[in-house]
């Protein structure tokens, strides 16, 4: 085993590295923040993500809570990416990329779904 340290070369190229995708995922957010779904999404977590802080007992009540509402933005985030990337690809009707929106779009329906569940059954009971 060698007790050698990397290079301090190494370690600013990994902070260019994580620099760099840092500003990526900012990108990313810029453009889903114009999406009108996302928007009203992000009002409701500007809500209910401090009113999670107060409305769960413990930990993990508040981490359900709040964890059931970032759930929501992230899928929605993947949902309009896959729809993009289908729109990109062809604005053609074909039946497979009806599919590929159709389950994206569940997948956004199911996290709703999730989200509802955790928040009656924790302020609720």
């Amino acid at each position: 085993m060698s007790n050698s340290k990397p290079s301090d070369g190494k370690y600013a190229t990994e902070a260019r590295r994580l620099i760099k995708a840092f500003g990526h995922s900012i990108d990313g957010f810029k453009a889903i923040a114009k999406h009108p779904a996302f928007q009203i999404e992000l009002i409701v977590a500007s809500i209910a993500i401090p009113l999670g802080f107060f409305a769960g007992h413990n930990g993990v009540e508040r981490a359900l809570l709040i964890g059931s509402i970032l759930l929501v933005l992230i899928v929605e985030s993947l949902n309009t990416g896959i729809e993009r990337a289908i729109d990109r690809i062809s604005q053609e009707w074909h039946p497979l990329s009806k599919l590929a929106k159709d389950v994206g779009s569940c997948a956004v329906l199911l996290s709703i779904i999730n989200a509802a569940m955790v928040w009656f059954f924790i302020v609720m009971t």
